[in-house]
């Protein structure tokens, strides 16, 4: 069908993904590979960066890849808590999780934020996404358009998608995951991911040998 093949050049899924007409297949539902988590976390403060790796790794595994300090000059939301002159870290675990988690890993992400906050105000500010082959979602209690309803009110938004050998941006994509340092740093955390992946594949196979 016609709106089969748009939403595959528009949104850039793969062929695969949509079914093959007359051929009477129907979509059986599996689990999908797991996803690699990233969190951005922007800081003003780099003297509670280590205390608070620590909290995040004791919850969610090790930090493999850390980028940064990355400049974030996008914004002023974030000045009134954080304080001014905020720099941005991308944290790429060790540990790659089930996407249906996303939603209580925001939730855990929130309260780590609340935990570490001083004076009534948060001192960091943590955005847990999924990195797929085929896209990445961040997680957001912001509700939009574009933004399915996760749960305990949390939405995941498709913040970028795989297409033409990098990631893309979309037309509601914020202008800091659009931009190219952003997008070729989550290029290189999909390198890893990727080997990951083909490497749990041929370790099953083996054991299945």
């Amino acid at each position: 069908m016609v709106w089969r093949r748009d939403l595959e050049r528009v949104v850039g899924l793969p062929p695969c993904w949509t079914r093959q007409r007359g051929t009477g297949r129907v979509s059986i539902p599996r689990e999908p590979d797991p996803a690699q988590l990233i969190m951005s976390v922007l800081i003003s403060r780099e003297d509670i960066l280590p205390r608070l790796q620590q909290t995040v790794e004791a919850e969610f595994g090790e930090i493999e890849d850390m980028v940064g300090p990355l400049g974030f000059d996008f914004t002023t939301y974030y000045e009134t808590e954080l304080g001014p002159n905020i720099k941005r870290w991308l944290w790429s675990f060790a540990k790659l999780v089930d996407m249906g988690a996303l939603a209580d890993i925001k939730r855990r992400t929130n309260e780590i934020e609340q935990e570490s906050a001083a004076d009534g105000k948060r001192r960091c500010n943590i955005d847990p996404g999924l990195l797929s082959l085929w896209n990445f979602v961040l997680a957001t209690g912001k509700v939009n358009a574009h933004r399915i309803y996760l749960g305990s009110g949390i939405f995941a938004d498709l913040t970028l998608i795989f297409r033409s050998s990098s990631y893309q941006p979309l037309p509601w994509t914020y202008p800091d995951y659009a931009s190219i340092e952003m997008r070729t740093i989550l290029n290189d955390f999909r390198k890893r991911y990727k080997w990951k992946l083909q490497n749990t594949a041929k370790s099953r196979q083996t054991s299945t040998a």
